[in-house]
């Protein structure tokens, strides 16, 4: 995409302040890896939005390598992941586990344990969604349990 000429840039930010509007383009944070706490393998996320008042979304973009899975979690408000690349794996605790393409959205209800990574012998990287936690609201906003036991991983466990 061609860039406009640094005055029409001027002039067009002005033109929005002046309508009282404004587009920001965040700073970028730099890419984290994944705590050994709470993945198995190399995972690797960007923090896309904090969920900053008046809004309450986070996104986080995730990279898992093939094999790489969360913990088992839960999240307070519930979670959707959007798979933007690869081939993964996801499970509710008690469920079966689902294969998750590029192109597919997945949505656990608040409360639910579950886990999701990458497939044996594919990367995957989705979009991870969820509301923080709402001003008075109490608990933890992430539930962290035990780690995905490779027998659990392979369907064995």
């Amino acid at each position: 995409m061609a860039r406009l000429p640094l005055e029409d840039e001027f002039r067009c930010l002005r033109a929005a302040y002046a309508r009282g509007t404004t587009v920001e383009i965040q700073p970028k944070q730099p890419t984290a890896k994944g705590p050994a706490e709470t993945f198995t393998g190399d995972v690797w996320f960007d923090v896309i939005a904090r969920g900053q008042a008046p809004s309450r979304l986070r996104v986080n973009l995730v990279r898992f390598t093939p094999g790489a899975r969360t913990a088992w979690h839960s999240h307070a408000n519930g979670q959707t992941l959007h798979v933007v690349d690869g081939r993964g794996l996801a499970q509710a605790r008690g469920g079966e586990i689902v294969e998750i393409r590029s192109g597919d959205t997945v949505y656990t209800p608040p409360g639910e344990w579950h886990w999701h990574g990458a497939a044996p012998d594919h990367l995957m990287a989705h979009l991870a969604m969820w509301d923080a936690l709402a001003e008075g609201e109490q608990g933890p906003e992430t539930d962290w349990g035990a780690h995905v036991t490779d027998e659990e991983y392979s369907g064995r466990g």
